[in-house]
């Protein structure tokens, strides 16, 4: 089974995540945060993936560390998760709409953690409970950090945070569920690591 357990505490979060690649999509979610524990759901579901997470953090300063230390807890449990890497689709794209919103998320389980995030340029608009857009960023620099991957997504188009975020993390899911199939078994690369 490709699975981790991962544990992180600082003086602002807590955070215990289990991931399953190959699932099943179930799992209990809670943050303290429900927006989030419903983008969480979305990864588990669309990424059909085993995804279980207790956390709390400092809310009443900001939910700008549960976010981010969510997304780094993610990255290292893919990271273990993932292992040497043998047998890995390794790359994975997705489109996502959400009504007048279309994300597209890449990614790439390169070993060189490196994110482009563009919803720049693009007025997005308010936050949903709380979290905006620039959290989201947030969450896949944690992600992108830890797991060691590349990852672009894009907006194109779309304005209202809520519908940003969730077709940001609906894309992110099923890119994910595709980078980590197995359908090989050596290491997708010439180099002979990732």
């Amino acid at each position: 089974m490709r699975e981790a357990v991962v544990e992180r505490a600082t003086k602002e979060t807590w955070v215990r995540l289990r991931l399953g690649l190959d699932g099943p999509p179930e799992g209990r979610v809670g943050t303290g945060l429900p927006f989030l524990d419903h983008m969480l759901l979305q990864l588990q579901t669309h990424g059909r993936f085993l995804l279980e997470v207790e956390a709390q953090g400092d809310l009443e300063v900001d939910v700008h560390h549960l976010v981010e230390d969510v997304g780094i807890a993610l990255g290292m449990a893919l990271k273990e998760a993932l292992g040497e890497g043998r047998g890995l689709e390794r790359y994975g794209h997705a489109y996502a709409p959400m009504d007048e919103t279309l994300v597209l998320c890449v990614v790439d389980l390169s070993g060189r953690p490196h994110l482009e995030f563009r919803p720049e340029g693009w007025p997005v608009v308010g936050s949903a409970g709380g979290v905006n857009h620039y959290h989201l960023r947030e969450f896949l620099r944690g992600l992108v950090g830890h797991a060691r991957l590349t990852l672009h997504l894009r907006l194109l188009s779309g304005r209202e945070a809520h519908h940003v975020i969730e077709a940001s993390f609906k894309a992110l899911a099923r890119a994910l569920r595709q980078a980590t199939r197995v359908t090989g078994e050596g290491l997708p690369s010439t180099k002979g690591v990732l």
